[in-house]
Order: structure tokens, then C-alpha cells, then sequence
């Protein structure tokens, strides 16, 4: 717990305590996870050594800084009684922040801005547009399974080595809608009751698609609270995992950078726009890996304790390794009844093909925006917005992405179902238009040029900066 949890207590047993006044310089200072502060609404929480964090060690992300519309974008309002136990104090802004820390304070036209945006989410509550359809995911979910019977029947039915590998194709499309099913559920959209939705993420994310939901769950929700951004200092965890893809491929020059002493590296980041698509196939079964280690540890363990991942948050051990061998399970019953070549090249297809459809969607997402150190880390809506681009939305993409077209409308509300990201897209348009923003929408074509032409950017600008010795 952190050790604003005793300060609280001791304050409340006297109402003349004197409230502690904290600067915004010295909320900075804390900024790790072994000393954490984080600032929401004016109040200032000492969450330090939270490991009972319900999220993991995404609370950190915002150490030593305001958490206030993060916090917002991922809880209910009553997740505050458990974030009251942590207070130490209250922000004064009185004190002007010097240095490195004097954009730390706010002017007056945003905080005005950010309460408008505060005002636009409190509208979409009034409006029901958290509420989620039952009928649609019972949909979502049945639809899913035709898509499995019908790869099963292809595999099992046949010994046609070209029918097969339809079929192989279709259990990648399968993974890859079991994908956003689960995605909508580890994000509370569909129940209100948390446990159910983690009850679903299993059965869709584990036994389903072969992924952990505590491991997808630690990324993901880094991802969402810090978007593109690179950590600011050794230890703390204010970086995206996401773009740590070195030294496979480089978002920013800094990133590249590390490579310039290395042949490998050099060789990756010169050629990384040819080598994108191919290195996409093979992102499934990275994944898939990643899981299986994080749950039962063996080789690569060290892999996946670098994306600062702890398994002590990993809230149904049991489940997670059930679902997992039920996973393996049912798909090696599947290829048990084909040849055994036929079986070989309907196992690499089917993940390769998944792993291209999911990571495509995820590039498109987030790949070729703007990339910022974390010290320089812009406020939630600026973040959200710059570093994420919108798909233009048509019947397959709608179906395709997963409701992920809407990435932007997403990541400012992760926690609306997807059915009604359209008519939130709506009130999100009109919303940039009174207050003269702008964010970026491009087809699934030309996005995927704009990644394409970003990862050739930061091959010449490697290759002028860092020239061969």
C-alpha cells in the first residue's frame, strides 16, 4: 500500500489537522514507482508500492503529475473512496514552478479548455453511450464462433491442402476478432460488473485466442494512459510499451539510436520499411509466447520481465493456465486430424495471418504519430489526439478494426462500448469544431503508407545522424 494510506488516517482522527500544501515542482520529484505522487482534481495521493493497484503498474505512468482525466477514462466514480486512503495533501499552485518544471503550470485558456472536455464526457454519461448493448456481444461472440467452426470443419473435413489453408486463414481471422471481443471486455464496456467482464476476457482472451489477459491487460493499459511516449527516467514507467520494439523497428530517432553501435541494429533500422510486413507475420506467435511465459515462466522469462510486467497483479493465476493449456488443447485436437504437413503449414498460417490482420489494425492505430519524451508530456487530450489516427469507417473496416477505426473517439473514452462509437464520433467532431481542433483520419490505405513513409523517415535521418564507422 502506498504510504500516503497511513497519512490519511492519522489526518482524519483530528479535523484540525493542517492540510499539507505540495508545489508542482515537488509533485515532480516523485516519480517512480517506489515513490509515486499523483495529483487528480487538486488533491495529491502518495501511491508508492501500490502492488494491490486493481490495474497494475499503470498507476505509475502519471507519477509525479496529474492523473485527473486518466483516472476518469478507466474508473467509476466510486474507485475514489479507494484512492481517498492515499491523500497527503493538496496542490498549490500559488508557488510558480522554475526550470525544467515551469510548464507544469497550466494557463488559464486550458484549464477552461479542459473543462470543456470534462463537460463533453459528463454529456456522453447523460446520454448512455457507456451502457452497452447484451444483444450486440451475444452477437459479437456467435458470430465469432461460426467463424472458428467453419476453420475447424475446413481443417477436419478435408485433406485438400488448399482448403486447408482457407481454413487456416479463417482461424486467423477468428484470433483476431477474439481479439477487440476480448479487448471490449477487459475494458468494462459490456458489463457492470467487473468480474464478469474478467470472467469473459478468460474465456475470449485465454482459452479462446491463447493470450494472457494480465499480460495484454499491464500493456494495454500503459499503452492507454501514456500513448507513444518514451520513459522519462531509469525506473520509472511512464514509457509506452507499445513502441519498445527495438531493435526490430524505430518510432523516433531515439529509439534508433541505441543501434548505431550495432551491425544488427543498423541493418534493422536502415531496411525497417521493407521489413514491416514481414515482421508483422510473425507478431502473433511473439505474443503468444510472451503469455505462455508470463504464466508458466521458462525460456524468454527475461523478455517479459523487460516490459516491466509483475505477475504478482495477476488476478486469477489459476484461470490464466486453465484457459491456456484449454487453448493449446483444442487446437492441437484440430490438427491431430490433418496430415501432418498439411497440419505444419495450417499452424504457421493461421498465425502469421493473424498476427499480420492484428497488427496491422494496431499500426494504423498509433505508428508514424507524433512520439514524445515523457518529461515533455503534453495534456491528456493533446496526447490522446496527436498520437493516435482515426480509419475511415466503411462495413469491412467496421468489421475489420473492431470498432478500432475509431481510435481517437477510443482512447478519449475507453471505456464506451463500440457500438456506439459512431454516434460518439459525431459529438467528438463537433466538439473539435467549436474549439478549432484538429485530429487525423486517413482509409486503411493511406494510413498504411503514412507508417510506411514514417519508418523510411527515421531510416535517413538514422543513417545522416549516425553514419557507418
Amino acid at each position: 500500500m502506498g504510504k500516503g494510506g497511513n497519512t490519511v488516517v492519522s489526518n482524519a482522527s483530528s479535523a484540525t489537522t493542517e492540510v499539507k500544501k505540495i508545489s508542482l515542482e515537488e509533485l515532480s520529484h516523485h516519480r517512480t514507482p517506489n515513490d509515486a505522487w499523483i495529483s487528480y482534481q487538486g488533491k495529491v495521493y502518495d501511491v508508492s508500492n501500490w502492488e494491490d493497484h486493481p490495474g497494475g503498474s499503470v498507476i505509475f505512468t502519471h507519477a509525479g503529475d496529474d492523473c485527473t482525466d486518466i483516472f476518469a477514462a478507466f474508473h467509476p466514480v466510486s474507485a475514489l473512496k479507494s484512492l481517498e486512503n492515499f491523500t497527503i495533501g493538496e496542490l498549490d499552485e500559488s508557488i510558480i514552478p522554475s526550470g525544467l518544471y515551469a510548464n507544469k503550470l497550466k494557463p488559464q485558456d486550458q484549464k477552461d479548455f479542459e473543462k470543456a472536455y470534462r463537460s463533453l464526457r459528463a454529456k456522453l454519461v447523460s446520454m448512455g453511450m457507456f451502457k452497452a448493448s447484451l444483444v450486440y456481444y451475444a452477437y459479437k461472440c456467435f458470430s465469432n464462433l461460426l467463424l472458428l467452426g467453419a476453420a475447424a470443419y475446413l481443417a477436419i473435413a478435408y485433406e485438400s491442402f488448399i482448403v486447408n489453408m482457407i481454413g487456416a486463414v479463417i482461424l486467423g481471422l477468428f484470433w483476431q476478432q477474439c481479439g477487440w471481443l476480448a479487448h471490449d471486455f477487459l475494458h468494462h464496456q459490456v458489463f457492470k460488473n467487473r468480474v464478469a467482464n474478467d470472467f469473459m476476457g478468460l474465456i475470449v482472451g485465454n482459452v479462446c485466442q491463447g493470450f494472457s489477459v494480465q499480460w495484454w491487460k499491464s500493456k494495454h493499459n500503459a499503452h492507454h494512459a501514456v500513448p507513444n511516449l518514451h520513459a522519462s527516467v531509469v525506473g520509472a514507467c511512464d514509457g509506452d510499451p507499445d513502441i519498445d520494439t527495438m531493435p526490430m523497428l524505430a518510432w523516433s530517432l531515439k529509439m534508433a539510436e541505441s543501434a548505431k553501435k550495432s551491425d544488427f541494429g543498423r541493418f534493422m533500422i536502415k531496411y525497417q520499411a521493407f521489413l514491416y510486413f514481414p515482421l508483422l507475420l510473425f507478431a502473433r506467435m511473439s505474443w503468444a509466447h510472451q503469455s505462455w511465459v508470463f504464466c508458466f515462466g521458462g525460456w524468454g522469462s527475461h523478455s517479459v520481465a523487460a516490459a516491466d510486467i509483475d505477475k504478482k497483479k495477476m488476478s486469477y493465476p489459476i484461470g490464466e493456465k486453465i484457459g491456456l493449456v484449454l487453448h493449446y488443447t483444442w487446437l492441437f485436437s484440430i490438427l491431430s486430424y490433418m496430415p501432418v504437413l498439411n497440419a505444419i503449414a495450417f499452424f504457421l498460417v493461421a498465425q502469421t495471418s493473424c498476427g499480420l490482420f492484428l497488427a496491422t489494425v494496431f499500426g494504423l492505430g498509433h505508428n508514424g504519430m507524433s512520439v514524445y519524451p515523457a518529461n515533455e508530456r503534453p495534456d491528456f487530450w493533446k496526447l490522446q489526439v496527436t498520437t493516435t489516427r482515426n480509419v475511415t469507417s466503411n462495413a469491412f473496416v467496421d468489421w475489420f478494426c473492431g470498432g478500432l477505426q475509431y481510435q481517437v473517439d477510443h482512447h478519449l473514452f475507453p471505456m464506451i462500448p463500440r457500438h456506439n462509437l459512431p454516434k460518439v464520433h459525431v459529438l467528438f467532431e463537433s466538439f473539435c469544431k467549436e474549439h478549432n481542433l484538429h485530429y487525423h483520419e486517413a482509409d486503411m490505405l493511406t494510413g498504411t503508407m503514412e507508417v510506411l513513409n514514417h519508418l523510411s523517415e527515421i531510416s535517413t535521418e538514422f543513417l545522416r545522424e549516425f553514419p557507418a564507422m
